[in-house]
């Protein structure tokens, strides 16, 4: 009877400690106001951004209104730039715009796929960190630079190595001459779409990284054991478990493309006639023109310089909403197919 004494009092005090107290901690008891003050910050913050970006919508349009209303939707289609004459039309940047972009994405999402894959699946240990570091600090680099460097050495080499070989092979053929037709002198479009192809590939090849590297290992482990080779893996397993990260990586470059100014306004040649199709022709950009111009514009020509950052606006709009309605159909069609 003795034995089972303490053994009955030591569970009823373990019961008894393991009971809630009943009441809150000391600290929400005296201060019942944190949660709400939390609570308004998180909402003010939010409804801070949306205001934000009605202010700036705002703006746009209210500095464009007279350009609105002199032009209207001709804007859009109109290569006719003048500000002596007071005629403006934002075709040619946006077709600067577009086509460096679409060049840049070409040559950025390849080369970026091909970093990640090497990094997850193929680089030896002792490489995998520093080389990885480098490609970060890319993105660190100034766009200024980029300018700089794609102006006074990537230019030459371009025009001798590459738009004179492509006019000498290409010049007789119908389609391919009129893209490779100009002075090849460097800078243009051509020039501009590969130093912001330079550009957004750290930014792609970070994300493609990361988004590679949370694959669950065993995925991986078990297409290996069932003798699938690399290419296999990432084609069959790695992608379709990652590929919202990739589109979302890749949408995360073209936005950084589509708003690039200082390195495209060195290297684009800054003309805002569209007189022909070529890629190595001078040309200009929304966001160039902006740097450009915007200092010295009033009247129109600041009108029609806000209408085109309304453009410009639309358009990233436009790329964002098409990203994100396809994520959103990627992830419902996740376990569709088996």
């Amino acid at each position: 009877m003795a034995a089972t004494l303490p053994a009955e009092t030591t569970l009823r005090n373990a019961k008894d400690t393991a009971q809630p107290a009943g009441r809150p901690p000391e600290r929400r008891q005296t201060l019942p106001w944190a949660d709400t003050l939390f609570a308004i910050l998180a909402h003010g913050a939010a409804w801070l951004t949306l205001a934000m970006l009605a202010g700036i919508i705002g703006s746009l349009v209210v500095g464009a209104m007279p350009a609105l209303r002199a032009y209207g939707p001709a804007f859009l289609w109109t290569s006719e730039w003048d500000p002596v004459q007071d005629h403006y039309g934002g075709l040619a940047m946006i077709y600067g715009t577009l086509a460096t972009s679409v060049i840049a994405l070409v040559i950025a999402v390849p080369v970026s796929f091909g970093i990640a894959l090497f990094l997850t699946e193929m680089s030896p240990a002792w490489l995998k960190r520093p080389l990885g570091t480098a490609i970060e600090l890319l993105a660190g680099v100034p766009s200024i630079v980029y300018g700089m460097w794609g102006l006074t050495v990537f230019g030459p080499i371009l025009a001798t190595y590459v738009q004179q070989p492509l006019q000498n092979a290409f010049g007789s053929t119908p389609l391919l001459s009129t893209l490779f037709a100009g002075p090849p002198v460097g800078i243009g479009i051509l020039c501009a779409g590969i130093i912001l192809a330079i550009m957004i590939i750290p930014f792609i090849a970070s994300v493609m990284r990361d988004v590679f590297e949370v694959t669950p290992p065993m995925l991986k482990e078990s297409a290996y054991g069932l003798g699938a080779t690399t290419w296999e893996v990432v084609y069959k397993v790695v992608l379709p478990f990652t590929k919202t990260g990739v589109v979302g990586g890749i949408m995360l470059g073209l936005g950084r493309a589509l708003g690039e100014t200082m390195a495209v306004t060195f290297v684009i040649g800054n003309q805002s006639q569209l007189s022909q199709l070529s890629l190595f022709s001078a040309a200009n950009t929304i966001t160039s023109v902006l740097a450009n111009e915007f200092g010295e514009a009033d009247g129109m020509h600041r009108s029609a310089l806000l209408y085109l950052a309304l453009v410009l606006f639309v358009i990233t709009f436009i790329v964002l909403a098409f990203a994100k309605v396809l994520l959103m159909r990627l992830r419902k069609g996740e376990g569709a197919k088996s």
